[in-house]
């Protein structure tokens, strides 16, 4: 539930940084991120989605609810 964690994880998903370069994960957690208060994360979701398909798209916000709905505990 730390929406500045959940921001710099979808900063690395974006990017590629130590973790394989994936925007369905991204969004995902850019997504968790602006739901959970991190203004930030709305652009960079934003931003990423441009990048994605909209099966993509649709498939990281599935991602993002069940994640939540577990309280993080199956979020991968």
């Amino acid at each position: 539930g730390n929406a500045d964690a959940q921001y710099n994880l979808g900063v690395r998903y974006g990017k590629g940084q130590g973790v394989a370069q994936d925007y369905v994960k991204a969004h995902m957690w850019f997504n968790i991120a602006a739901i959970d208060g991190d203004a930030d994360a709305i652009k960079n979701r934003d931003d990423v989605a441009k990048k994605m398909t909209s099966a993509q798209i649709e498939k990281a916000q599935q991602l993002a609810t069940r994640c939540m709905k577990s309280s993080y505990k199956d979020c991968d």
